[in-house]
């Protein structure tokens, strides 16, 4: 993988694919910036790790005023590590770094209490591209790759396995057809994963999160050992080995449970939801059941901190449309329940090079989204305070992709510390408005044309709730365009997206 500044000299130069896809996010400058979410949550005396998400010409040196005395930072990495605060309090960090450019600052709040994910988690999932092809190899240079690449710089953290590090019981492959279980009955990993300690040890090291998989049914979706009736004893050892997050998949719990009632649906995310808060440390628990028995009104007090409210995104079949739309409009209507430390979840962002959901034994290859659809995708993403998970192949990051996944301006709506999924403006058959309240009186707007022709789409002052002179900034670009009293609008292209914040 190359070194970050060699793929953003690529961005600095222009070179993409042509006219067709062009790269609209500015290179970050050699001077230092700060990028990531103003707050962060964790539970008290829980062990602790944040990497401040920062670009500028390396090497960098890192200051943090009013650190608490249980914290410590890696000054030359810009890691803090040790355990948060044993008491719920408020504390508020003064970031500092420094080049032979200059410096930045930034204020980041730690609210030590119950709620964690204060803001949607970023990172990367290996399910859209490996599939069974998962080694500790893999994710260890998956975890280089999110550095190298520059993704780390701007927040993204979690470098997360899927289905298949299990054993799988029948496999003709000897790899894969180990004891499912260990002495005590813990779960235990298959021949490809021989050190879970050392692997999560590798990604935290590198100021990373790691995530894991399972399902509540015997089995998982890939018929791999699942958690039924060794509940306690899995969320133990996630814990042991060093996970942070933990996507339980409803898979084969159907055979166990065909009630279709909310307490049926609740029932094995309520016990693992449980074990997980036990647990000496912070662990993200992802419901991933599909949207059944409106989970989004209850997963918070089943201990969830997101959900999928949907199918599989990969698997939705596309018409007039790519898949990923109709994904987001059934997401988008969900605005109301979402908030810090509750997220909906539309599915990861499959963008790049990535594999085939319907064909998984197929090689990965470019998707076939135009550029303004990946731009689109992002943006509905980032309106919707959607997890940002990319889902492509870490090991082929073009320039392109990166300006998609990597834009600060886009990441910050996303990130905002008001924690609001926009809400719906309008939506017909050629145009598409989501709004966004930000912290600080702001306002996020992304105008999308569903069309097949470029096309004016439009919202007026009316549409956003609201009143007077607003100051209109391009986030895709990064520069300010204009002022407006009454409405914004713009003729977009096919399928294409303009994102604008709007201040005071």
């Amino acid at each position: 993988m190359p070194p970050r500044s060699f793929l953003f000299l690529f961005i600095c130069l222009g070179v993409c694919f042509g006219e067709d896809f062009p790269i609209l996010t500015p290179p970050p400058s050699k001077a230092p910036r700060i990028h990531g979410a103003l707050v962060y949550g964790s539970r008290p005396g829980k062990p602790f790790l944040y990497r401040i998400p920062c670009t500028g010409e390396r090497p960098l040196t890192f200051r943090v005023s009013g650190l608490p005395p249980s914290l410590t930072l890696d000054p030359v990495n810009g890691i803090l590590s040790g355990k948060a605060p044993d008491q719920p309090r408020s504390v508020v960090l003064r970031l500092e770094a420094r080049n032979r450019h200059g410096k930045s600052e930034r204020r980041l709040e730690l609210r030590i209490g119950d709620t964690i994910s204060l803001t949607p988690p970023m990172g990367w999932n290996h399910w859209y591209t490996h599939y069974h092809g998962v080694s500790d190899q893999l994710f260890r240079q998956a975890a280089d790759a999110m550095v190298a690449s520059g993704m780390a710089d701007f927040g993204y953290s979690y470098v997360s396995i899927d289905d298949c590090w299990m054993s799988k019981p029948g496999s003709p492959d000897p790899s894969l057809n180990g004891p499912a279980r260990d002495a005590n009955g813990a779960i235990a990993p298959n021949g490809r994963f021989p050190d879970m300690k050392g692997l999560t040890a590798y990604i935290h090291a590198k100021g990373l999160k790691a995530g894991i998989y399972s399902s509540p049914g015997p089995l998982t979706c890939a018929k791999y050992t699942g958690s039924y009736q060794h509940e306690a004893e899995d969320a133990r050892v996630f814990a042991e080995w060093g996970f942070d997050l933990l996507k339980y998949d409803w898979c084969s719990y159907g055979t166990i449970d065909r009630t279709p009632t909310v307490a049926a649906r609740r029932k094995p995310y309520d016990l693992m939801g449980e074990l997980l808060k036990r647990q000496d440390r912070d662990i993200h628990l992802n419901l991933c059941q599909y949207g059944m028995s409106d989970v989004w009104k209850w997963a918070p007090e089943s201990g969830g901190q997101s959900w999928r409210t949907t199918g599989d995104l990969g698997l939705e079949k596309d018409t007039r449309l790519p898949g990923f739309y109709s994904i987001a409009f059934k997401n988008a209507v969900l605005s109301e329940y979402a908030g810090p430390g509750k997220w909906n979840d539309p599915d990861y962002i499959l963008i790049g090079v990535i594999g085939n959901a319907r064909d998984i034994k197929s090689p990965p290859k470019r998707t076939a989204l135009t550029a303004g659809e990946q731009y689109s995708y992002m943006s509905m993403w980032s309106l919707m305070a959607s997890p940002l998970f990319f889902s492509g192949d870490m090991g082929h990051l073009d320039p392109f992709t990166l300006n998609i996944l990597c834009n600060s301006e886009v990441i910050d709506v996303n990130q905002d510390a008001l924690g609001k999924q926009a809400r719906v403006v309008r939506r017909t058959e050629d145009e598409f408005v989501l709004a966004k309240p930000l912290a600080g009186g702001l306002v996020a707007v992304g105008l999308f044309n569903l069309s097949e022709q470029p096309r004016k789409v439009s919202a007026s002052w009316a549409d956003l709730h609201l009143t007077g002179r607003k100051r209109v900034r391009d986030v895709w670009r990064q520069k300010d365009i204009g002022t407006g009293d009454s409405e914004v609008g713009f003729t977009i292209e096919r399928h294409g997206v303009r994102m604008v914040r709007l201040a005071r």
